[in-house]
């Protein structure tokens, strides 16, 4: 095949991956919207859904779809375009709730869009890295497990004012389960990038026991699924925020990997940095607008209910007194004819005395 050949290959996968993710995370946020929010058999009444499992297709088809493009193409390709799952989920979502999306959630999207674009131009590596030691990556799996679950359990997420539940502490709580999700996929493909060395003999060191590449895939497949479910409790606290944290956690941690553990390094350098920084920066700005971008609408319902309820205790004494006015009227009336007839009676009797 022709590198020409190959690079429309690639785009057109990543664009079917795109839609793929985009698809999934709509039918999980309506999912989450429609489901309880919590409670004992919660896990069992998501996997009894069949939404829930053309939830998981889409995502694996992904997935595929993602891997497939990966072949045909370059990572500086292929990864960028994998992006567009938040600009494609964006209308989905808005057209599944029968609304229009904001002017605020569409700047939001670009402006996380341009940021995720830029740190993935960074932060991939100058030259192939090598893959985690067995070593390095059960220590790599068992930090990120901890962390995983400080992030799902709401204490990074939380501050001491969000303790009542409220609007804030529920967003607060998705976005670190959208956090957990991003990390425990980008850790996941890490962990299967080391499997795949494993596989092939490429590992440095010992050649792995089969039990340690048994591990390895035990441990791939427990950040999936946890990757999956967290998201799924992301989005209890709307789509598009919850989606852009999960798009952006992932590369970074798998870059933080990569930098920490592979010897990669920024592709512009020194400037790569600040480059990074500036991309994060805009990226983390998209998503307090993506926030806040569906907000008004849910401000606007409690203003009708708040004039009704104002009406009610001042329209009851109006009809009492229109009431008590009904009779005022009907005695005026009465007394009309006897002036009329006394007139009538009075000259008689005055001819009687005369």
């Amino acid at each position: 095949m022709s590198p020409v050949a190959g690079t429309v290959l690639a785009v057109l996968l990543s664009l079917v991956s795109a839609a793929g993710y985009a698809l999934a995370a709509v039918a999980q946020a309506r999912l989450a919207a429609s489901s309880a929010p919590a409670g004992r058999g919660a896990l069992r009444a998501l996997l009894a859904r069949g939404q829930w499992w053309w939830a998981v297709g889409l995502n694996a088809a992904g997935a595929l779809a993602h891997v497939a493009a990966l072949h045909y193409g370059p990572l500086t390709l292929v990864q960028p375009l994998g992006a567009l799952t938040l600009v494609a989920a964006l209308p989905l979502g808005a057209y599944c709730a029968r609304r229009r999306v904001t002017r605020t959630e569409w700047r939001g999207a670009l402006l996380t869009l341009g940021g995720l674009v830029g740190l993935v131009a960074m932060t991939g590596p100058a030259a192939p890295g090598e893959a985690l030691s067995l070593r390095e990556a059960l220590i790599v799996a068992a930090a990120t497990a901890l962390l995983i679950a400080a992030l799902a359990s709401g204490r990074l997420s939380h501050g001491r004012g969000t303790e009542g539940g409220g609007k804030s502490g529920k967003g607060g709580r998705g976005l670190g389960h959208a956090t957990a999700s991003g990390i425990a996929s980008g850790v996941g493909s890490a962990l299967t990038q080391t499997l795949t060395a494993a596989l092939a003999l490429e590992l440095p060191g010992k050649e792995p026991v089969w039990w340690q590449t048994a591990v390895l895939a035990i441990l791939i497949s427990g950040f999936a699924v946890g990757g999956l479910l967290l998201s799924q409790a992301a989005y209890r606290g709307g789509l598009a925020a919850p989606l852009a944290v999960v798009n952006l956690s992932n590369p970074a941690a798998a870059a933080i990997i990569g930098v920490a553990l592979l010897g990669e390094t920024f592709r512009a350098g020194a400037w790569g940095w600040p480059i990074a920084a500036a991309a994060s920066l805009v990226a983390a700005r998209g998503v307090v607008l993506l926030t806040k971008g569906g907000a008004p609408a849910p401000e606007a319902a409690p203003v009708p209910s708040t004039v009704v309820a104002e009406s009610r205790p001042v329209s009851p004494p109006r009809p009492a007194t229109d009431l008590t006015a009904f009779p005022v009227p009907a005695p005026l009336s009465a007394p009309l004819p006897l002036p009329l007839s006394v007139p009538e009676v009075e000259p008689a009797r005055a001819s009687v005395r005369g």
